[in-house]
Order: structure tokens, then C-alpha cells, then sequence
């Protein structure tokens, strides 16, 4: 029996979705979602539980009284003779700090790969049975007006048909904790997703990578993340997306 099997990737569903795993599990979940449409229809129930709570359960202030309790009870004690040489001697160390945050910044992996991993499986998972679309249509206006009321913000939908990418439709997925809108372009015979989602950091340019065997390109601008992944040609790929950058 294959020791990560279904029991023991559904076992790790909810560490999986709060990013909780280290990442060598993480990588093998992600592995089992993308061959294994029973735990990925689970994962995906599993996201929409959490879409709803989030956007259902009531929330509550915490009271005024609770707040100064808390803060009181977590206040600054008066400083040790430990922290007064702290002070003292924090300089010294600074550069040595800096030093192993550059190495340790280096040697990590970048905080958007979960992002890219993510967007990789849910691509997968759309090519699976009736995953791809919510609304099946060519039409912009068709599709941009059913995102309507089901996101916090607008995605630009536009029909590249003339360019060789027609619109095929969209649909709601969920990536980062977050609900995204999700767009599926045609190439020839091949499926290109086009993720969606709002960001609240700064521009970022476009990157290109390789993941399980499928091009990924993404960049942010307007405080929209845009992920493009696809089995297309990188470089059928690449021009695809200076379309969609230069209609943003």
C-alpha cells in the first residue's frame, strides 16, 4: 500500500489548507490532490466550508473591558540587569543579524511558491470530470456580470478569440484562503486557467517557473494577482499573458 494514501492525505486536509504542514508534506498532499479525485473533491468541500463561515458566521467585538484586562496583563515588566546589557551589547550584533537574515532569505523558499503549488493543483483538479466552468461562455459580458455579488472585487474578463485564446467561461476557486476567480482560455486542444485574486501589496513583476510539468506565469498590478498556468508552450504562454497585461 502507497504509504501516503487516501487515509493519510485526508488526515491532513485541514493542517493542508490552514498551511500548517511542513513542506515536504504539503508537497505530498498537493501530489495526492492532483491523481486523486475523491480527496480533492473533499479539499474542495473542505475550502467552501471555510468560504462560508468566513462569509456567514457572525463576528463579535471584544469588549472594552476585556481588551484593557489583556493589555494589562501582558504589559512590559521593568527591565533585568540582563536586558539593560542587552541594550548594551544589540549593536555589536547587528551586523551579524543581517548577515544570517540575507542567508536565511536566500535559502528560503519564496513566500509566493505556495501560491504557485496551489494554483498548479486546482488547475488539475478543473480538468477532472465538470470542474472547469460555473458559467460556460464565450460572451464577456456573459461571464464578468456573473462574478457579480460572489467576489469582493472585479475581475477583468476579456475574449481573446481573434488572438487564437478564446474565453471558454469562469468559475469560483479558492486560493490562499481567499475566494479568486478563476478564467479558462482555449489553446488549440489545451486548457490555459487564468487566476484572479485581490492583493494589498505593491506591484510585482512577471515571473515564469516550471511546476509538475506545467508553465506557470504570474505578475500583480492594481492589487490583482494574476496566475496563468497551462500544459501550452512557454512561449505560447508568455504571449498569452502580455495580452492579458496589456487589456488590464
Amino acid at each position: 500500500m502507497n504509504e501516503f494514501d487516501c487515509t493519510v492525505c485526508q488526515t491532513r486536509l485541514q493542517g493542508y489548507l490552514d498551511q500548517e504542514l511542513d513542506p515536504a508534506t504539503a508537497a505530498d498532499v498537493t501530489a495526492h490532490l492532483a491523481t486523486c479525485a475523491d480527496c480533492a473533491r473533499l479539499h474542495d468541500e473542505a475550502k467552501l466550508l471555510k468560504v462560508s463561515v468566513k462569509r456567514q458566521a457572525p463576528y463579535y467585538s471584544a469588549p472594552a473591558s476585556l481588551t484593557a484586562s489583556v493589555l494589562a496583563a501582558v504589559a512590559p515588566a521593568p527591565p533585568s540587569p540582563f536586558e539593560r546589557w542587552r541594550k548594551w551589547l544589540a549593536p555589536a550584533f547587528s551586523t551579524a543579524a543581517l548577515a544570517l537574515a540575507m542567508v536565511l532569505y536566500v535559502a528560503t523558499p519564496g513566500s509566493e511558491q505556495p501560491l504557485m503549488d496551489e494554483a498548479v493543483s486546482s488547475h488539475v483538479r478543473s480538468l477532472m470530470g465538470a470542474h472547469l466552468n460555473d458559467v460556460v461562455s464565450s460572451d464577456r459580458h456573459t461571464v464578468k456580470p456573473w462574478f457579480t455579488g460572489k467576489l469582493d472585487f472585479s475581475p477583468p474578463v476579456v475574449d481573446y478569440s481573434a488572438q487564437g485564446f478564446p474565453l471558454l467561461g469562469g468559475r469560483l476557486d479558492y486560493l490562499q484562503h481567499q475566494t479568486t476567480a478563476a478564467l479558462s482560455y482555449g489553446r488549440a486542444k489545451h486548457i490555459i486557467n487564468v487566476f484572479i485574486l485581490p492583493m494589498t501589496d505593491a506591484d510585482k513583476p512577471t515571473q515564469s517557473q516550471s511546476i509538475r510539468g506545467f508553465n506557470v506565469i504570474s505578475w500583480q498590478i492594481n492589487h490583482m494577482r494574476f496566475v496563468l498556468v497551462s500544459d501550452v508552450e512557454k512561449g505560447e504562454l508568455e504571449a498569452f499573458a502580455q495580452l492579458l497585461r496589456n487589456g488590464v
